[in-house]
């Protein structure tokens, strides 16, 4: 079991696709540790607690350094994945270096090319400002932390500049070793280029079909090394069940407790407050699959079940739903034909890919 926590709404930034602007009735509203602990006894095995937003640096390393204290005095196993934009890091780097050097803290920042990362007053997190906060980590810390990118019509012309950023940063190597694996160094940046989802201010999701397409073209330039869903997409088909996103069984696998208490299956659909978990069932030895148990969630269209791009188009059930509502299903699967040979061929399968068929006639 993975545990996201979204302990605040609160941000330093005002980026203009962030999926998590409405996760609060109240922007005020804290996650209290009476519920992490909670589910920590119930869940003892839970092996990261990943910390989303909000910004986690809206908060006081108090709030984190007294998790850390709770899982050292239980002897728990869990390490703590801080995903922020680490400006207030690169402003006070001292306040959070003693945080961040704990051996249970790992850190992922987030950049991309392109007008919709903003700072506070609204200006642009320009690539020079991302390279401040990156020495600054490297400096205090030791590493240079690997990135997100988050994709959207407006920016996707930009795509393979972010993973050559990461080559850039990488001096060349290709990344290994992970920040909690203490028989090897993390050496080198990887990228992770991720479709926007649609919620909070992101109006209408990015076509997966589409983002694939760019997957396939990081791996036929020789650069999936440094770009995470590459790698995924080429072991999807073959091996099955990859990181979630993809993974079709993710709500037995991972839960999010966000800042007003809500309690669901997965962080994705907790932005869109959809499909919640009654946090006292689970507490109290009950166990909800509810997204596995939507059947309009089980797939985009009828022909999926004999198409083999299945486990890449369906991995996600917020794709599906986000597809259908906003009626994107044929053009993204339009697209997905012409590039499912490539796909197939990156897994090392030598399938037929089925025909197209329009449902929506």
């Amino acid at each position: 079991m993975d545990l996201i926590i979204k302990p605040t709404e609160l941000c330093n930034f005002k980026c203009t696709f962030c999926s998590s602007t409405k996760i609060s009735d109240n922007k005020s509203d804290l996650l209290t540790h009476e519920q992490i602990f909670r589910f920590l006894e119930r869940f003892p095995y839970t092996k990261t607690i990943i910390v989303n937003g909000g910004d986690p640096l809206m908060l006081e390393p108090d709030y984190y350094w007294r998790i850390i204290d709770w899982l050292d005095e239980k002897e728990y196993d869990t390490s703590i994945a801080l995903t922020t934009n680490l400006w207030p890091f690169y402003k006070k780097p001292k306040k959070w270096a003693p945080l961040f050097n704990n051996d249970r803290v790992g850190v992922t920042t987030s950049f991309n090319y392109g007008d919709g990362r903003l700072k506070g007053d609204f200006s642009l997190f320009t690539v020079e400002d991302f390279w401040k906060c990156s020495d600054a980590m490297l400096e205090h810390v030791g590493y240079r932390p690997d990135f997100i990118a988050v994709m959207t019509d407006m920016n996707d012309y930009a795509a393979m500049k972010n993973v050559e950023l990461a080559v850039e940063m990488s001096n060349g190597q290709e990344p290994q070793g992970t920040l909690h694996d203490l028989n090897r160094e993390k050496v080198g940046v990887e990228c992770k280029l991720n479709y926007a989802m649609s919620s909070g201010d992101q109006d209408r999701p990015y076509l997966l079909s589409k983002i694939y397409k760019t997957y396939v073209d990081i791996w036929e330039a020789g650069l999936a090394p440094w770009e995470f869903n590459t790698r995924q997409m080429m072991q999807r088909l073959t091996q099955g069940n990859t990181t979630c996103p993809q993974n079709r069984k993710c709500d037995e696998g991972i839960r999010t407790l966000q800042p007003s208490g809500d309690y669901y299956s997965c962080g994705a659909f907790g932005d869109d407050r959809e499909q919640p978990i009654d946090f006292e069932y689970e507490m109290n030895g009950g166990f909800a699959t509810p997204l596995q148990d939507n059947l309009d969630l089980a797939s985009m269209k009828k022909s999926c079940y004999t198409c083999p791009m299945f486990e890449i188009c369906n991995g996600c059930r917020k794709t599906i739903k986000d597809f259908k509502r906003h009626n994107v299903v044929e053009a993204h699967c339009r697209l997905m034909k012409t590039i499912a040979p490539k796909i197939l061929k990156a897994n090392g399968l030598d399938l037929e890919v089925t025909p197209y068929v329009n449902e929506a006639k």
